[in-house]
């Protein structure tokens, strides 16, 4: 049900011929459409329609057209004039904010905050009888404000603390609130969420007890983090050092360890409550097969009809965002946004070398161009990961549309040799490149193609079709990832290692054995590969203050060259076989499209030189000054 809230009664005054004078109380009726707010807090349903629309503000997760890993080393947006240019160079100033998702934007963030605030404040008087339904939507609502709460905290540092719904004419003008006084509302507002949602039944999609405590551990794991203690992060950016109110952005002091502990032991509720976790009990790898199809199994969550995956790897996700087919068209379009060209589809967000790279081969060695048999064979005993979130050349895929003229149902990002119908010598472009006889102009840039959360069904089109994969804001491996890491910060390697392990046992890779610095770098490592183009890069390259050499690297690019081998030959249609061609695989390095550069002030946004006018007490971040 959509509901509308009166705020305002309509007067009107009928003139027309014959009416200068008449009863006007059939005026003074609610139209149908409509419910004045007060009633909304006098019936069950209607309280529920409310506190449902504030769910809104979710948006359709990280399936955006615009994702956030092309803002890291893991994609890059395939089109120009999208704002994400700004970011990525270092642009970005209070004037031009770049690209802005509504998941994260001041004032879309804000509008749901206020929403909470006044279920939060009708529910204590709301005149219904149901309890156990009161109890439930007052603790989405601490649920809801935690969560856009600690969207605006991890973009933006410490923010005003908006508890209560301001009437007209009231003073906007609010000072930030300490980041310590924005972790503790954060942390409070998820403990009365799972103190009253503890034994309700929810639907998907619904906040729940287990969605808020994993949220407490990520809000817990991020505030202990470099970027969060003032003291490290003065020693890491003369930008951020420089600035003169350092508690804005981090703690000014106190025990750090306390908060690793804090944060490891929030993680451990999670855990210990065996809240979906999916075959994370392996003590041996599983095998690369299955450790591909685990992978695609837990992006799938269930809600793919492709036979080969598990189902029951829906229990991972424990928030998500979930679509169904009466959904608008736009939140079930990742197929469409980022599917190769050769298939009509748009190559949104591309993987770049950099993060393709960093996919070790099966035996846990690292991959190196370097090295002779890893460049002869790039994608040849690989992570199985890799398989399961990166198309690459050669790599099998859908059934191509009937123009496409391709029955192996390969991708091609490569230029190789064919004979013409007359025998001569051709050098043809991949149907997936920028110089396809397919949509040239939605080709990747960088030779691959993102394949997570793309529904594998081969029934499905994506340029028609729309999937329904639900979106995991929150799952059980990154509440496990929290652990592993706050245990390593506390100098508990064996406990770290042996979740560690566990996670890549589940994708079919070997045990790791290190300890102390080698350790924190494997798990750094771990994550960046299990988590990729989950919304995670972002933030943890920000947070672990890497970004520099990470999200600031200029972007990497696979040119791919297929040459007969002597006495041998192909014509129409071309397929890939190792047998017929040599084929060469050179990174190259590029920034005509985007030339990234990092600067120390984007570990923060920038707030709006409109909001700044607006609200004069509203401090400016670090390095927006000028």
């Amino acid at each position: 049900m959509k509901l509308k809230y009166k705020s305002i009664i309509l007067i009107a005054l009928l003139t027309a011929a014959g009416l200068s004078s008449c009863d006007t109380d059939f005026l003074d009726v609610t139209p149908p459409t409509e419910i004045p707010s007060e009633e909304a807090w006098k019936e069950g349903p209607l309280a529920e329609g409310f506190v449902t629309g504030i769910y809104a503000g979710l948006q359709q997760g990280g399936f955006s057209e615009q994702m956030l890993a092309s803002l890291t080393d893991e994609a890059v947006f395939t089109h120009t004039g999208r704002n994400i240019n700004t970011v990525n160079e270092g642009s970005l100033s209070p004037s031009n904010l770049g690209w802005v998702d509504a998941t994260y934007g001041w004032g879309q963030m804000y509008t749901y905050i206020r929403a909470s605030n006044l279920a939060i404040q009708q529910l204590a008087t709301a005149t219904f009888t149901d309890e156990t339904l009161k109890a439930r939507l007052k603790g989405e609502a601490y649920f809801l404000r935690a969560y856009y709460y600690q969207q605006l905290v991890r973009y933006y540092g410490a923010v005003p603390i908006i508890k209560k719904v301001y009437a007209l004419n009231e003073d906007y003008t609010v000072p930030r609130n300490t980041w310590d006084e924005c972790v503790q509302l954060i942390v409070s507002d998820l403990d009365s969420a799972a103190m009253l949602l503890d034994g309700k039944t929810l639907v998907k999609g619904r906040a729940s007890k287990v969605a808020a405590q994993a949220l407490k551990s990520r809000v817990l794991l991020y505030a202990a983090s470099d970027l969060h203690d003032v003291p490290t992060m003065k020693a890491k950016s003369t930008v951020l050092a420089a600035y003169p109110n350092p508690e804005f952005l981090g703690y000014v002091s106190g025990d750090r360890k306390a908060r690793w502990t804090a944060a490891q032991a929030a993680a451990k509720v999670v855990i210990d409550g065996g809240n979906g976790a999916y075959k994370l009990n392996l003590t041996a790898p599983a095998t690369a097969n299955e450790g591909r199809l685990n992978y695609i199994s837990i992006a799938m969550a269930g809600a793919s009809a492709d036979k080969t995956l598990d189902p029951s790897a829906a229990s991972e996700i424990l928030f998500g965002r979930y679509f169904t087919p009466s959904l608008a068209e736009g939140a079930r379009q990742t197929g469409l946004n980022n599917g190769p060209n050769g298939y009509h589809n748009w190559a949104g967000n591309t993987p770049i070398g950099t993060l393709v790279d960093d996919y070790e081969l099966m035996d846990g060695t690292p991959f190196k161009w370097t090295n002779p048999a890893n460049a002869a064979a790039p994608y040849k005993n690989r992570d199985p990961r890799l398989y399961a979130t990166v198309m690459y050349d050669g790599a099998d895929w859908k059934p191509r549309p009937s123009d496409a003229k391709d029955p192996a149902n390969q991708i091609q990002t490569g230029a190789y040799d064919l004979l013409d119908d007359k025998g001569a010598l051709i050098n043809r472009k991949g149907l997936d490149t920028r110089s396809s006889s397919i949509e040239d102009w939605n080709g990747s840039r960088t030779g691959y193609y993102m394949r997570k959360f793309i529904d594998p069904n081969p029934a499905l089109y994506d340029n028609t079709d729309r999937q329904n994969i639900p979106w995991p804001f929150l799952r059980t491996t990154e509440v496990v990832f929290n652990y592993i890491e706050a245990s390593i910060e506390l100098g508990q390697d064996a406990e770290a290692l042996l979740w560690l392990n566990r996670i890549r046992f589940r994708a079919g890779m070997p045990a790791l054995k290190v300890t102390g610095a080698a350790l924190k770098e494997a798990y750094r490592h771990e994550r960046r590969i299990e988590m990729a183009y989950e919304e995670q890069r972002y933030h943890d390259a920000r947070r672990w203050m890497i970004a520099k050499e990470t999200l600031g690297r200029p972007l990497e690019y696979i040119n791919v060259l297929g040459k007969f081998k002597a006495g041998k030959s192909m014509k129409e249609p071309y397929h890939y076989d190792t047998d017929i061609y040599t084929y060469t695989y050179t990174p190259i390095v590029e920034k005509s499209h985007e030339n990234r550069t990092w600067a120390d002030k984007m570990y923060f946004r920038p707030f709006s030189r409109d909001e700044i006018n607006r609200n004069s007490k509203l401090a400016q971040n670090p390095g927006y000054d000028k």
